[in-house]
């Protein structure tokens, strides 16, 4: 563009010199900002590489655009976006908007490790500026797409320099809903961010422009003004804004200098471009930022300084793909009032209709018409020296646009309709309500047609009154009514191999897994045996996704077990985000599984219970034996290296499954767990006196150590353990906590040291004992737990509750009760089902025999009769009165005898006199 600054823009100088000498009583600072926002915008306009400037999701900006593009046919585009971004930007064609392009990087070289994993996503929707250039590029012969912006390693690098933190929100943030969390933790790279960073500046326009938040004020005052405005004019004014917004920003000195470097960066890539291409910027196209655009670094232009060095990127390997996004997530990602995103597709689809712009769709994008043949263009539109539109645009009225009568009624009906599907008794008279209370709150607010804001507030104020009787109050009803969230998806082809080798495999279930929502998938896998396949990867996504991607209705997964019939809820397509960053990770589930199991084994936070989980995974989900081995031998490693018991129980649980496992389907047991039995033993011992007097450990805790100890000491002692540590151990431990006294009599009781009258004398003379009564229940406490190391005390454990409720008062026994339901339920869920078998076989079965019923152990003995006195007869007194079974017996061996009426004498060994030959051999052996 030509022309002289005094020339362009010298009527508004003058103009705003008079009004800063009026405002401030002569010439000042104010006169300093006012007329350096002129210089900005005239410097830019002035750059012979045309600037283009947008702001992030503006259907104004994306019109302008579409028609900018069709007049210039510029032969360069370069668009402010991560530079490594540029590969995926041709499979926007198989996805439907909205969507974001995203860096993920699962582990870090050069960044703390903390902040693990780094992604940045860049969302893109239809109605964007971005978008139509992102179109035109790929899909016009000879032009080429040149991302400028820095590229996602940069991203983190210059937040490096300000202690940046990646973590996630703090335990007080509210949870996101569920399309407002699509991003996740991402940093979001603000394309065309332009929103007032001077808080008074900010709440002075919202005061005075009668709006409730900055997408209001956007949408009614920038937004509406310059959709139908002309290339220049669109231009100059949202430069303007630009440098505004800029020179009353806070001085944050990390913000501005990454605001500065950013804007070196890309003037320093486009001009490494033109010399490596030669091509003359005249048919170049600058897309950046409205806030960009008006820059004052020194390297700014085609002519700018190359004093600025672009760092080499960090060791950190970067993975790039498409994730779905939504309206929601990029209106909470980047601060945007709810329902604004949505406001402005509407208002985007209005404005292709009232201009009749032909917009730019990447051929085969999904979810839109298909496209025309495009006629012969004429010849691109000369650049014409740039003429002053501000001064115009500045003093012109603004444009009241008349009512629309018929749009503000349908509205109004339809919110009506909507509000009564969910639960508001609307009727006909709130519609009419709603109708004129959006006039009157436009008239209030110096509008003569109501915006979806001011209908928005009246819905509220007519119809949802005190109450919201549904999940959705009236002002979500109106975002759904103006659009909706919607929600973008990744097709197929632009799927990381992992997700499609996902879909691929979970083909015979005859499902459309990328629709959002809910689907059931019924598995007959004793009909169907290849769903077994499919039941594999649905275990695996089980493990390795959220929750509510694959859930499981009917069936599960155990060592041991084949799988019959399931049934699962599957919401692959809710969760895509979630798939799509799995293959991030690797190209198969199996690999991404092993790679998790192996990091938590490794880790630092990693115990010999986790451990053990890992190889119970490794063999229920992989059934990989080498990688159970190699796991299992971790797990060695870690148990030697505790000093605490606090993942006993666990430890306990999960050995005895893994080796009921193996034992019955190994043909001998894997050396790692022999190895593993015999080093617990020892450990187990080691730590148990000092366990039985520790207050940190739990009675539960104590209680699985020697469940370890009790459950596995003849694989331990058939390995070369010696029971004497166990018995030494035991020996010297003295607690003084009743609850782990009991333990330890229970212990004693299974070694043989302590017999049951004993055990039950002790418990007596407890009971008798006024000062030791209140603290019995703990006692019964250690009974309880000691199920687990000695279940055959089962019967004991049910006499001395019983004996508890017979004979502790009712003050003792009361707050009691409740402690131990608790603790059961907490600690001993496996337990209560032993106590209630036994009890049910010892107590009576009937009510009405309850009375009579005397517990067996207090039962009278039946005295000792001593032997029985012989009979007279002597011999089988019965057999003799019925020889007919002998004779008959007799008969069938070939037997051959006669009865005998009297007793012989005793006449020795009768056998060995008829056949001496067997003594006779021995006699000869013994000598």
């Amino acid at each position: 563009m030509s022309g002289a600054p005094e020339e362009t823009f010298g009527e508004l100088r003058g103009q705003l010199q008079e009004a800063a000498t009026a405002f401030a009583d002569g010439p000042d600072a104010l006169e300093g900002i006012l007329l350096g926002l002129v210089d900005d915008v005239d410097r830019a306009v002035r750059e012979p590489l045309e600037i283009f400037p947008v702001c992030h999701h503006s259907p104004a900006s994306a019109i302008a655009m579409a028609r900018r593009l069709r007049e210039k046919q510029p032969k360069v585009v370069y668009l402010e976006l991560c530079e490594d971004m540029a590969p995926l930007l041709t499979e926007l064609r198989n996805c439907r908007l909205p969507v974001a392009v995203q860096s993920f990087a699962s582990e870090v070289d050069g960044f703390p490790a903390e902040w693990s994993p780094l992604s940045v996503v860049a969302p893109i929707t239809e109605a964007s500026a971005e978008y139509q250039a992102i179109a035109y590029a790929l899909d016009t012969p000879g032009v080429d797409l040149v991302l400028v912006d820095r590229s996602s390693d940069h991203v983190f690098q210059w937040d490096a320099r300000a202690g940046y933190d990646a973590g996630p929100a703090g335990p007080d943030a509210p949870p996101p809903e569920e399309e407002a969390a699509l991003h996740g933790d991402a940093v979001g790279v603000e394309i065309g961010d332009l929103r007032p960073r001077f808080a008074e500046l900010e709440e002075h326009l919202l005061r005075h422009g009668k709006v409730r938040h900055w997408s209001e004020w956007w949408h009614q005052y920038v937004e509406l003004p310059l959709g139908d405005s002309d290339h220049d004019t669109y231009r100059q004014v949202m430069l303007l804004i630009g440098s505004l917004f800029r020179r009353l920003a806070p001085g944050d000195p990390h913000r501005v200098r990454v605001d500065e470097d950013r804007e070196r960066y890309m003037w320093t890539r486009m001009r490494e471009h033109l010399a490596a291409t030669g091509t003359d910027p005249e048919d170049c196209l600058y897309v950046c930022g409205a806030f960009h655009a008006a820059s004052r670094v020194e390297e700014f232009g085609v002519a700018g300084s190359d004093t600025f060095e672009i760092t080499p990127r960090s060791a950190t390997t970067w993975l790039h793909g498409l994730i779905p996004s939504s309206h929601a997530a990029i209106e909470a990602q980047f601060g945007l009032a709810s329902g604004s995103v949505s406001i402005a597709a509407t208002l985007w689809a209005k404005n292709l209709r009232r201009t009749r712009v032909k917009p730019f769709v990447l051929a085969g994008q999904a979810g839109t018409k298909k496209p025309r043949p495009a006629k012969t263009t004429s010849a691109p539109v000369p650049d014409l020296p740039a003429s002053d539109k501000l001064t115009g645009f500045l003093q012109q009225p603004p444009v009241l646009d008349r009512l629309d009568e018929a749009e503000l009624l349908g509205w109004s009906v339809e919110i009506v309709r909507a509000a009564r599907r969910n639960g508001y008794l609307a009727s006909t008279a709130d519609a009419i309500a709603v109708f004129e209370t959006s006039i009157l709150l436009a008239g209030m607010r110096d509008r003569a047609r109501p915006t979806p804001y001011d209908f928005q507030d009246a819905a509220v104020t007519c119809i949802e009154k005190d109450s919201v009787p549904g999940r959705r109050d009236v002002r979500r009803l109106v975002e759904i009514m103006m659009g909706g969230d919607r929600v973008g998806q990744v097709g197929y082809e632009a799927l990381p191999p992992l997700a499609r080798d996902v879909h691929d495999r979970l083909a015979p279930l005859n499902l459309k897994l990328q629709q959002r929502g809910v689907q059931r998938a019924l598995l007959d896998i004793a009909s169907r045996p290849e769903l077994e396949r499919c039941s594999d990867v649905l275990w695996m996504l089980r493990h390795l996704m959220p929750g509510g991607a694959a859930r499981t209705v009917m069936g599960e997964r155990k060592l041991g077990e084949r799988p019959i019939q399931e049934s699962w809820d599957l919401a692959l397509g809710t969760h895509q985000r979630a798939l799509i960053e799995l293959g991030y990770e690797g190209v198969s589930i199996e690999q991404v599984l092993e790679q998790r199991l192996r990091r938590t084994s490794y880790g630092p936070q990693a115990t010999a219970a986790t451990v053990l989980e890992a190889v119970e995974d490794a063999t229920l989900y992989l059934r990989s034996r080498r990688l159970a081995d190699e796991l299992g031998n971790r797990a060695l490693e870690v148990l030697s290296a505790e000093r605490t018991v606090d993942g006993a129980p666990e430890v306990l649980r999960r050995v005895r499954r893994l080796l009921a496992y193996y034992r019955t389907s190994e043909p001998v047991l894997p050396p790692w767990i022999e190895a593993f039995t015999k080093a617990g033993y020892a450990h187990y011992c080691t730590l148990l006196p000092t366990a039985f007097t520790d207050e940190d450990a739990t009675v539960r805790q104590v209680a699985a150590m020697l469940g370890f100890l009790f459950s596995m000491e003849n694989l331990a002692l058939s390995l070369g353990c010696d029971r004497t540590q166990l018995e030494l151990a035991l020996a010297q431990s003295h607690p003084q906590e009743p609850s782990r006294t009991a333990l330890l009599w229970a212990a004693q009781v299974h070694l043989g040291h302590l017999t049951r009258e004993d055990l039950r004398a002790k418990c007596d003379e407890l009971l008798g004992n006024p000062l030791v009564v209140p603290a019995y229940p703990r006692y019964l406490s250690g009974f309880v737990q000691a199920l687990e190391p000695v279940p055959g005390l089962t019967d004991f454990v049910v006499e001395a509750v019983s004996n508890a409720f017979g004979r502790l008062p009712d003050p003792v026994l009361l707050p009691w009760l409740p402690t131990l339901i608790t603790t059961l339920r907490a600690d001993g869920a496996e337990l209560a089902p032993l106590l209630i078998r036994e009890a049910g076989r010892i107590f009576p079965g009937r009510l009405a025999t309850l009375d009579q019923w005397v517990p067996p152990w207090k039962a009278q003995p039946v005295p000792d009769a001593g032997p029985p006195a012989p009979s007279e007869g002597g011999g089988c007194v019965l057999l003799a009165a019925h020889p007919a079974s002998c004779d008959a017996l007799a008969g069938l061996l070939g037997c051959d005898g006669t009865w005998e009426t009297t007793a012989p004498d005793p006449s020795g060994a009768a056998l060995v006199g008829r056949h001496p030959d067997t003594a006779v051999a021995l006699e000869a052996l013994l000598v």
